[in-house]
């Protein structure tokens, strides 16, 4: 398999941005770190993520199971057409990786990738939250993204090491090539389609416990 290339390595601080008008909200602004600023590398990439790098709210993002988030550049030329957003490129979806060379469609749970130093595993999906919209100022820019599955995926990282942008990562390991990014995705938002996918998932070693219990909630209410 081609491997993926880092065309975009980017880390951020936590800040205080505004808040849109359409955001209603007693605070204005709102504390975030999606703001991703490029950097060469060498990066240090640790099990809670890389260096430098922080989160606005540790209860949703980051930990072992998000150290890293990785985000598909191919989708970027189809946002600047359909969100009319000139400025959307690497780094516009808050994420460490953007990515040459993969997509939802062929990254999947647990794949093991090998930089020229760290090692990582896919975890799981992103779960779109407001930010994208807020940061943004599209209001309706989260349901976009959810219905067009371009989420972007977690990552764990399971050799710790630099990471450098314009290295590639390659494909070392693929123990779950029946569940890609998007399958897994699609099935959160639409679990009734594919019951014994969603029994299957909530056993899924490679997918992240969060996911997993999610699904097992799901499948209980299917049963």
């Amino acid at each position: 398999m081609i491997p993926a290339i880092l065309v975009s390595l980017r880390t951020g601080r936590v800040r205080d941005l505004p808040r849109p008008a359409w955001d209603r909200h007693r605070e204005r602004t709102w504390r975030t770190a999606y703001r991703k600023d490029e950097v060469e590398g060498p990066v240090h990439a640790g099990a809670l993520g890389l260096e430098g790098d922080e989160q606005g709210n540790r209860e949703v993002h980051g930990g072992p199971q998000m150290a890293v988030l990785a985000y598909a550049a191919s989708h970027y030329p189809i946002w600047r057409r359909e969100a009319g957003l000139e400025a959307m490129g690497p780094g516009a979806f808050g994420e460490n990786f953007t990515l040459e060379g993969v997509d939802e469609t062929s990254v999947c749970i647990g794949d093991a990738w090998e930089g020229d130093h760290a090692a990582f595993e896919v975890s799981q999906p992103r779960g779109p939250c407001a930010n994208i919209a807020r940061f943004w100022n599209v209001p309706d820019l989260l349901r976009r993204v959810s219905e067009s599955g371009r989420v972007g995926w977690y990552l764990r990282v399971t050799r710790e090491g630099a990471v450098t942008r314009g290295e590639a990562l390659r494909l070392v390991a693929r123990p779950q090539p029946e569940w890609p990014v998007a399958r897994v995705f699609r099935l959160r938002k639409d679990p009734a389609g594919d019951p014994t996918g969603v029994r299957e998932l909530s056993v899924l070693a490679p997918l992240s416990p969060g996911w997993r219990r999610h699904f097992t909630e799901l499948a209980a209410r299917l049963t």
